[in-house]
């Protein structure tokens, strides 16, 4: 198979971390037969700097020709003085939109190797703990109508959330299709009980849920379901949420597992197409230093074999690569326990890459 991957190193330990998913997936490439092509372009702090705009047109078209884009993190503080248009971040909202990812795919999986560096107690995350959170991402406050206007008490500024059905339907159709492949519940997150936005938001998830009876569905208050996720976090499978719920409850998660230097998350537009990037940011701090923990890069470029391209089985190949690599006691500073053998980035691709070659 050959597929065509724009890759959008960005800002920070972007470059580093996407370094080591790319030697991932051409370890994958020469162990099952692929092909593999890649286009480098810029978004984020690193295209402001070469060429005046955080996403520039090219990377919009090169995106765009390609089968998914693989993209590292954008944003540090030397951009931090710039408006807000003209910010990092803001080419990853208009990259969702240029690319129609409307669904955001975040797993929080705790990993056996990595049980110690869970904040919660022991008891609340035995036996494991693996949610997923499905956030819609070009639709809500984010996009919505916003601004500042001068009133007699001063400037007012304002952003307003705006869904539509078909904005709402079509990611809870995600979220309930990824159920019927986990453990069949679902619960939707909103605030039905102030936001007219939420009303609708669960008459329409309660529609999509009659399609799908073999799946529960439960519906939490946005407050409530943050304070579920670190009293039980064992009772969720799989979370659908609006954008800026999404944004907070996912990170949240996240660190439940211990580790946000480990996650990997998917923007999923209509079809397979794809973006894929790990859910850490891009640690100007130590970017450079060889510190950075790649496996969530990684396991990002495993979530888009999986589905984007549909190779399970090279899926599956790099994941258990990143567990064996766990297992072994290999760490990098954020994931690093007494007993475990210190590891560069280079090194943990390194290892990585080699466990994944001895799959053939």
């Amino acid at each position: 198979m050959k597929y065509k991957i724009a890759v959008i190193p960005g800002d920070g330990i972007g470059p580093e971390v996407t370094g080591e998913a790319v030697r991932a997936l051409e370890a994958v490439a020469a162990s099952f037969g692929h092909q593999f092509t890649y286009e480098y372009v810029q978004a984020g702090g690193a295209a402001i700097d070469s060429c005046g705009e955080c996403l520039p047109q090219a990377t919009i078209e090169a995106a765009k020709a390609a089968d998914a884009v693989l993209l590292g993190a954008v944003g540090g503080p030397k951009w931090d003085g710039l408006p807000g248009e003209e910010r990092p971040e803001k080419a990853l909202l208009r990259l969702r939109k240029e690319l129609g990812l409307f669904a955001n795919l975040r797993p929080a999986l705790m990993f056996d190797e990595l049980a110690e560096a869970c904040p919660l107690k022991p008891e609340k995350v035995e036996g494991g703990l693996d949610l997923l959170v499905v956030r819609e991402l070009t639709g809500g406050i984010y996009f919505g109508e916003r601004g500042v206007r001068e009133t007699a008490d001063g400037p007012e500024a304002y952003d307003v959330e705006r869904y539509s059905q078909k904005e709402i339907r079509r990611v809870a159709e995600i979220a309930f299709e990824m159920a019927m492949k986990r453990n069949r519940k679902v619960t939707s997150v909103d605030k039905a009980n102030v936001l007219e936005s939420s009303r609708l938001w669960r008459k329409t998830v309660a529609a999509v849920a009659e399609r799908y009876p073999e799946v529960k569905l439960e519906n939490l208050y946005v407050d409530n379901a943050a304070m579920q996720l670190v009293y039980n976090p064992k009772q969720f499978d799989v979370l659908v949420t609006s954008n800026i719920f999404g944004d907070i409850l996912s990170d949240e998660a996240s660190m439940i597992t211990g580790s946000i230097g480990m996650l990997p998350s998917a923007s999923l537009a209509e079809g397979a197409f794809g973006m894929y990037e790990p859910v850490h940011g891009s640690a100007p701090d130590i970017a450079g230093s060889g510190r950075a923990n790649p496996m969530a890069a990684v396991l990002s470029a495993a979530m888009m074999l999986r589905y984007t391209f549909g190779l399970m089985a090279e899926a599956e190949a790099v994941e258990a690569a990143v567990k064996s690599v766990l297992a072994a006691g290999y760490r990098t500073p954020d994931i690093m326990t007494d007993g475990c053998i210190p590891a560069t980035t280079l090194q943990i691709g390194t290892l990585i890459a080699e466990r994944i070659a001895e799959r053939k």
